[in-house]
């Protein structure tokens, strides 16, 4: 059962501000006021809530796609739910399918795969696989804040270091750094990418957009690292939002290039299922006077709804303000000189050998 009691403040630390009943909920509690304001006392001054972490034993731990405007076929999780507290974050509505819900729960209630290279080891040696590209924290960032406690992005690193796997992210995180050996050692074999997420430079900005990300300076900070270790480094600007951090989009590829970005994307703000009501009671909370104007633009930029889910546009959107966009992307782009890294290398793969009771005897 989800509280749907609205909000009346933001809650320090955190993107969501309430618990958005998930879609697939039974029941739901609503307040209402008697006339005396009392129902909403005790969201006046929310409290801090604590994030709990839950250990599970994952079935399979390689994931497959077929989308084409995602850039990868298969990825690896590590964490479900995610402590960045994005409030834009599309995977939002996966915690959902756990019954819980994709706004405070999701940021708060997070599982760590603590079983991740057993079964990615296991996977690996099948007779059957075929090395490709894998995405390594695509749905939830493998270096969120409890990697530092758990390790799991760097076991599976060490494994994917281990047999030549070719490895490619997508962070917000300077926590990365912490890993900059192993990736050194696979940019030799050209066998690794990683694309910080940079949605704003704005610090004040980013502290209510991604609450619990690294601050702006310090992803710019980590791309100069990473650089200098001769890890190709990409940026993507993500998500342009109408209104909000459109304005940026050029000073964000200026500033990333400048720190050793050398490739470049960008997405739009997509709102699937039940975030477009987290992100509506985030506007409502941080920007009351442009509220409106920002969702006609993302209506305008979505076939007059919230969001649509095709393949092609999802990315991208359509119409005005979306060709507007693409345009300054790609002028933006060029005139920068971004370009574009070789395809990472799977032909080195070498299967793990299997763990024995035994162990190495020869």
């Amino acid at each position: 059962m989800t509280d749907a009691r609205k909000p009346q403040k933001p809650i320090k630390g955190r993107g969501s501000a309430s618990r958005v009943a998930g879609r697939f909920e039974v029941t739901t509690t609503e307040g209402v006021d008697d006339g005396w304001g009392s129902v909403y006392e005790d969201l006046v001054d929310p409290p801090k809530l604590a994030t709990t972490v839950t250990e599970e034993r994952a079935r399979t731990i390689l994931t497959r796609n077929q989308s084409p405007d995602v850039g990868f076929s298969q990825s690896l999780n590590p964490y479900r739910g995610c402590e960045h507290g994005c409030v834009y974050c599309f995977a939002r509505p996966t915690h959902a399918y756990l019954d819980l819900s994709p706004g405070l729960d999701f940021e708060t209630k997070l599982y760590a795969k603590t079983n991740a290279l057993e079964r990615l080891r296991d996977e690996l040696a099948k007779p059957g696989y075929v090395p490709m590209v894998t995405a390594l924290g695509i749905n939830t960032d493998a270096y969120q804040p409890i990697e530092r406690r758990y390790g799991i992005t760097r076991q599976v690193l060490e494994l994917f270091a281990e047999t030549k796997h070719p490895v490619s992210f997508v962070t917000k995180s300077a926590l990365i750094e912490r890993d900059v050996d192993l990736l050194a050692q696979m940019a030799r074999d050209n066998l690794v990418s990683v694309h910080f997420s940079v949605t704003t430079l704005d610090n004040h900005l980013a502290s209510k957009l991604e609450p619990r990300a690294t601050a702006p300076h310090s992803k710019l900070r980590a791309m100069k690292t990473l650089t200098d270790a001769g890890v190709p480094v990409g940026v993507m600007v993500a998500p342009v939002i109408p209104m909000i951090t459109d304005m940026e989009m050029e000073h964000i590829l200026e500033a990333a290039y400048e720190h050793g970005a050398r490739e470049a994307g960008y997405t739009l703000l997509r709102l699937p299922y039940e975030l477009k009501d987290v992100w509506r009671e985030w506007l409502e909370l941080h920007y009351p006077d442009r509220a409106a104007h920002v969702m006609s633009l993302v209506q305008q930029m979505r076939g007059g709804r919230d969001y649509q889910a095709e393949f092609g546009t999802r990315m991208t959107g359509t119409g005005v303000f979306a060709q507007l966009v693409q345009q300054r992307f790609r002028k933006a782009r060029a005139r920068i000189g971004y370009g574009r890294y070789p395809e990472l290398d799977a032909s080195k793969f070498v299967p793990p050998r299997k763990v024995t009771p035994q162990g190495e005897l020869f």
